[in-house]
């Protein structure tokens, strides 16, 4: 069987969208832990799925299935790691993953540590591993494959803290950094304004973010607006390019919810059975 071209094979849907200056739309995972949720957000329309392994239970080894069938589905996996730790940045990498979410980061010299798990030499220290599942497990020329591998590993810094959005400047201002993540739920706790996501800091936030991230030629994500859409459509309208539209869960719970309602609804206008 002849060898597929590599451009081909580092397929990332959602920096060829943000580089076409497009929307991209991701689904996070924390409930389903079979593969067959990498072709249920095929079919649905994702762009991206991200397995949230800070907010879940799941193995390494299930979130490395869920990446590699992702990968075969033409979806772009990414995971959001529990710490900032090289360990688990590299090790969601090597399982497949074609990005890392690093939570809470507050600082360049946070981000710039993620960079270096996350990238392999000159701009990293990601060890060099052999076969893995964005390569389809095949071999190719090692200068090659991690110079794209490079390239198309793309990198989320979470921007949910006072800390981090003083910060946001040097942080969007990091060599591989790709996307500004606002995770608006904690960033609302702390700032002490809880649940209120149509506070003027949220969307001062965003706005701060936003122009930071045009500075220096980055993109900027939504993170826990997915029951908000009117907030969604502003910040996109604001500049935001990367949307998480909710959860597994979330899905699950409001279809369960509303077709339980419906079936109610519709018993409580039926005459009893005689």
């Amino acid at each position: 069987m002849p060898e597929e071209d590599l451009e081909t094979v580092l397929r990332n849907n959602v920096a060829e969208r943000l580089a076409a200056g497009e929307v991209a739309v991701s689904m996070a995972v924390r409930l389903v832990e079979s593969v067959e949720i990498a072709q249920i957000a095929k079919t649905c329309g994702y762009d991206s799925l991200y397995i949230d392994i800070e907010h879940c239970s799941m193995s390494l080894h299930q979130t490395g299935q869920i990446c590699v069938a992702a990968l075969g589905a033409g979806i772009t996996p990414f995971v959001r790691v529990p710490s900032l730790a090289p360990e688990w940045v590299s090790r969601v990498l090597d399982a497949g993953a074609m990005g890392v979410i690093a939570p809470h980061v507050r600082s360049a010299e946070e981000a710039r540590a993620v960079v270096a798990a996350a990238k392999f030499p000159p701009f990293g220290h990601r060890s060099v591993g052999a076969g893995l599942p964005q390569l389809r497990f095949r071999s190719y020329p090692l200068v090659e494959s991690r110079r794209l591998l490079n390239e198309r590993t793309t990198v989320l810094t979470m921007i949910e803290s006072p800390e981090g959005l003083e910060h946001v400047e040097e942080i969007a201002a990091v060599d591989g950094v790709d996307i500004l993540f606002i995770g608006t739920n904690d960033l609302c706790a702390e700032l002490g304004i809880d649940g209120q996501f149509e506070h003027p800091l949220v969307r001062e936030a965003y706005e701060r973010t936003i122009a930071a991230a045009r500075r220096h030629g980055k993109h900027v994500g939504i993170g826990g607006l997915a029951g908000r859409p009117k907030l969604i459509a502003e910040f996109v309208k604001l500049g935001a390019r990367y949307v998480s539209a909710g959860s597994d869960l979330s899905y699950l719970m409001a279809a369960a919810q509303e077709r339980c309602r419906l079936v109610r609804e519709f018993l409580a206008g039926e005459e009893p059975a005689r």
